[in-house]
């Protein structure tokens, strides 16, 4: 019967089409809001709506949790399930970021910046390359552009296996934890720690500890849980108590969001908005084949993008408007996916074929190559 049950109960997930789709739709996101960076229109409504593409990491997020949740339930019956949830995992991870890492050291330097106040040294470079750089704010988003979802993601895999075995399928208790957590970061923490950060840093960096506080894990932890909660609410079924302890968990956040002014709750909302469309787009089997194309790729998109961006800016002819902006995100969006095809012949394939060959040797190998092959694709 519980065979039968995943089995049937995952049915929404069973293809990987659609989360393929929703990465090729946080990718796009992500593109866009870097790109106007680089290339602002100078029209505000156009400026605004690419701006909006950071909900892309977001969504992110929420098929990162998802996945996991179905590769671990696919895999019910495998030996030595964590450890190997934990070789897949890494190897799928650090070895393009660590070749990420030299790349972006060399293109942006080691001097002050705003991520960085005091510059680059041994310590933010040591703490990037272990995946702990999400621990420190002059380290979370400074190496490598974007790094602090990578740390989010890598925190989240190590902590996962003991979420899911402590908690199974029981979804409410996922979304306990993660008001718990919300309103521990929104009450405690996020006051704690900008007063010591603010006060070790100095005068004039308090913007700085502000957006470090907001994208550290204690803050991104509670989307992956509604993730994970999603997940089961999709294979069991949702019911009204999901609504109700969803709309409990908005009051509470309201409340907290009143009382401290951490500007929380906004975040909270869209991100509740955002997992709805995530469902939605589940439910309905939503495909289309471009977006797939760019979901497979969209890690190594993802990692690159920052120095496709970088490089056109050396060497754009066109001055900064609608026209320049609109040719600058498909030349951004067109090498990143080039870079990706590279990457994944050089790199990410070698990586998978080792946590393959780790994975599934002796007994283990029958059973799980087709759950893999099954997977693999949706993974890239």
């Amino acid at each position: 019967m519980a065979a039968g049950r995943t089995e049937q109960g995952t049915a929404p997930f069973s293809r990987s089409h659609t989360l393929d789709v929703l990465r090729g739709l946080g990718i796009v996101g992500v593109m866009a809001i870097h790109v106007s960076q680089a290339f602002p229109s100078n029209i505000h409504a156009v400026d605004f709506a690419f701006m909006c593409g950071w909900t892309g990491v977001n969504v992110f997020y929420f098929v990162s949790a998802m996945t996991m949740c179905l590769m671990w339930m696919q895999r019910t019956g495998e030996t030595n399930r964590t450890v190997k949830f934990y070789i897949r995992r890494f190897l799928r991870i650090a070895p393009l970021f660590w070749l990420a890492i030299p790349v972006y050291l060399l293109i942006n330097g080691t001097g002050p910046s705003d991520n960085a106040p005091n510059g680059i040294g041994p310590v933010q470079v040591i703490l990037t390359a272990t995946f702990l750089h999400g621990f420190w704010p002059d380290s979370v988003n400074s190496v490598v552009p974007g790094d602090w979802s990578i740390a989010a993601e890598m925190t989240f895999y190590l902590v996962f296996p003991l979420l899911i075995t402590a908690f199974g399928s029981r979804r409410h208790l996922y979304v306990a934890l993660a008001i718990v957590l919300h309103l521990v970061n929104v009450c405690l923490f996020k006051p704690w720690a900008f007063a010591l950060f603010s006060a070790y840093y100095g005068p004039g960096h308090e913007a700085f500890v502000w957006t470090t506080l907001h994208i550290s894990f204690l803050n991104q932890l509670p989307v992956f849980l509604i993730g994970c909660a999603l997940f089961f609410s999709l294979r069991d079924g949702f019911t009204r108590s999901d609504a109700a302890i969803y709309a409990v968990f908005v009051a509470l956040s309201f409340a907290a969001d009143r009382a401290t002014g951490s500007h929380e709750f906004n975040y909270l909302m869209i991100n509740l908005v955002l997992g709805a469309l995530v469902v939605g787009c589940i439910k309905l089997a939503i495909r289309l084949q471009p977006l797939e194309a760019l979901g497979r790729n969209s890690y190594s998109m993802y990692l690159s993008h920052f120095a496709v961006i970088y490089g056109l800016r050396q060497l754009w002819p066109f001055a900064d408007g609608l026209v320049s902006l609109l040719i600058a995100y498909v030349v951004t969006a067109g090498l990143s996916y080039l870079v990706a095809g590279a990457t994944w012949h050089l790199v990410e394939r070698r990586a998978q074929d080792l946590a393959h060959r780790l994975t599934t040797a002796g007994a283990d190998r029958s059973s799980v190559r087709p759950t893999i092959a099954a997977t693999a694709a949706g993974m890239r």
